[in-house]
């Protein structure tokens, strides 16, 4: 059997594409998958490699980072089978037919009239999560909408992290500063800090992964960020900017310090609160991020929280 390929965007990576590539790897002897990507791209290259490899963790998944179709050959054509056979080129419609030809493939297309998956690509990345079962799981996070509960010591933020998530049907991510703390103590350096921020994201990350649709994150690096310059006298170590940066959130709710403060035993910043919330309020407005201020009582910030999240979705 020969060597086959696809070549593709997977922009987004989707159940049909799947299909394709499950279908492929049956006709032939060895499967190589090729990730197009443009710098110009909408979803990165990195991003859509990431959603195919590790789908299929087996397989020999490249990223051609600003490769043109014609550097193609050169790539592959030296993997031909010992036995002759030509390369054959795998998609689910006929645009790189041509393309086989030119590079001396066979052209094989599987599922002609798409009777397995007719939704093409372009609508389901036009309305992703109107198309939520076609995207694999692991897609499923780039496409959710995250709101991240933000505000100074003793605010509400669980309480109300747990209530929109049963609200909404869908996961949230708990604090992972206060988990780090409760194991290792109060007494933190800048390095303790950058465990708490990798801590954070990569519990996000897994909490995505479970996520209907909406992701409600008890804290973000924001927070951490701000927390660091308490402890620190303004400074905060470059990796927590960038990384807090890079993160993307549909909204903020920013949790007014107007509840009583309590002493957990982790707690001692009473008398911050107020800066704390002015600073991340600060924050938010100079980045130009989309935040709702919740305040009142626990059912009040409930029923605001909620509201704010349903206007987002509208």
């Amino acid at each position: 059997m020969a060597h086959g390929f696809i070549l593709g965007k997977f922009a987004p990576f989707h159940e049909g594409h799947v299909f394709l590539i499950e279908q492929a790897r049956t006709l032939c002897e060895e499967l190589t998958i090729f990730v197009t990507s443009q710098e110009s791209d909408a979803i990165p290259g990195w991003q859509r490699y990431h959603w195919v490899k590790s789908t299929f963790p087996e397989l020999d998944v490249r990223h051609l980072m600003g490769s043109t179709l014609m550097q193609l050959p050169e790539i592959f054509i030296p993997k031909k089978s010992g036995s002759g056979s030509l390369p054959q080129l795998f998609e689910s419609g006929e645009k790189q037919k041509a393309l086989a030809q030119s590079i001396g493939c066979k052209h094989i297309t599987i599922d002609p009239e798409r009777k397995n998956f007719p939704t093409p690509t372009s609508i389901i990345r036009a309305n992703p999560q109107a198309h939520w079962d076609l995207l694999p799981k692991n897609v499923r996070p780039y496409y959710i909408q995250r709101i991240a509960l933000v505000g100074p010591e003793s605010c509400g933020k669980s309480y109300l992290a747990k209530k929109l998530a049963q609200h909404f049907d869908t996961a949230f991510v708990e604090e992972y500063g206060r988990t780090y703390c409760e194991k290792f103590g109060m007494d933190s350096t800048e390095l303790d800090f950058a465990h708490v921020a990798g801590g954070q994201l990569y519990h996000e990350d897994e909490m995505a992964l479970h996520a209907n649709r909406l992701l409600f994150c008890d804290t973000d690096l924001i927070v951490t960020q701000v927390w660091s310059e308490v402890y620190f006298k303004g400074k905060c170590q470059p990796w927590i900017f960038w990384a807090d940066h890079a993160r993307r959130y549909d909204l903020f709710l920013l949790c007014a310090p107007d509840i009583p403060w309590v002493n957990d035993g982790l707690r001692e910043y009473e008398g911050q609160r107020e800066w704390m919330f002015e600073r991340l309020r600060q924050e938010l407005e100079a980045r130009g991020l989309r935040y709702e201020i919740i305040g009142g009582g626990f059912e009040e910030r409930t029923s605001k929280a909620i509201q704010a999240v349903e206007n987002l979705l509208r």
